[in-house]
């Protein structure tokens, strides 16, 4: 049976961040993710994960500067210095957190310039985090997202971040794969699956098309949950959606898991 994480940063936005915590564990789930950690103090939030019993699965590097359109900068040739600060900073959360996975965020490629350049760099920057996490045992993983959430992302496919993975050649590099980016720009799910079971490290789950609870839309999600039962996956499906209204009056589907 999958273990559910509740994404903090989409989910239990009627609280607080610090107060989605709580929220989260008397709605029955035992892991969170989130986003970004970085705002609080790395014990704050473990002192949050311990009181409510929590485990937390997975967090994000540092995405640069949104407001200017970027989306990480692991990927972004010339700052370098700056994405392995952001590689440096995660571990220090990932070590006091006790979170056993980061995702390392790519980059957004503006139109006219070189993929290769990009992905040659982000490749570079993984192979450093890489080998910085792998001494405590953390383990990093890649996601595709569709143009529709982030246009000219480096990784639009997940044959796009399986190249990356096998080009960085490191035995703690994964994927993360987001069935609501994947049904958007590829579909076929469960041979989907299927292909890349032996690298999948991560999931996460949204309707589409409109990204709320996985209970309405055109993913079969029982479906999807037993396909992974079935290839042996033992890792956290991360529930990173909007909620159609109050996220607890939301989570009907989530009942039979619990």
């Amino acid at each position: 049976m999958p273990k559910f994480a509740a994404n903090l940063t989409m989910m239990f936005t009627e609280v607080p961040f610090l107060d989605r915590f709580e929220a989260a564990a008397r709605a029955g789930f035992k892991y969170v993710e989130y986003l970004w950690p970085y705002d609080y103090p790395a014990q704050e939030l473990k002192a949050k994960l311990n009181l409510h019993g929590l485990k937390q699965v997975l967090f994000n590097s540092l995405p640069g500067n949104i407001a200017a359109g970027e989306w990480g900068v692991s990927a972004i040739p010339g700052r370098e210095e700056e994405s392995r600060r952001h590689i440096d900073l995660a571990l220090e959360y990932a070590l006091v957190l006790e979170c056993p996975t980061v995702l390392i965020m790519g980059g957004v490629v503006p139109p006219g310039q070189s993929r290769a350049k990009y992905k040659q760099t982000f490749i570079d920057n993984l192979r450093y985090a890489s080998e910085k996490f792998k001494p405590h045992g953390i383990n990093i993983v890649l996601e595709a997202l569709s143009p529709q959430v982030k246009e000219n992302y480096l990784m639009k496919t997940q044959d796009d971040a399986l190249e990356i993975i096998d080009l960085v050649n490191r035995d703690n590099v994964f994927l993360q794969l987001d069935y609501y980016h994947a049904q958007n720009v590829e579909g076929n799910l469960a041979r989907l699956t299927d292909r890349v079971k032996n690298v999948l490290y991560h999931v996460q789950i949204a309707s589409v098309p409109d990204r709320h609870e996985p209970d309405e839309g055109e993913i079969n999600y029982p479906f999807i949950f037993n396909k992974l039962d079935e290839i042996g996956y033992q890792g956290y499906v991360g529930c990173e959606y909007n909620p159609r209204g109050d996220t607890v009056a939301g989570l009907g589907w989530f009942q039979a898991y619990k």
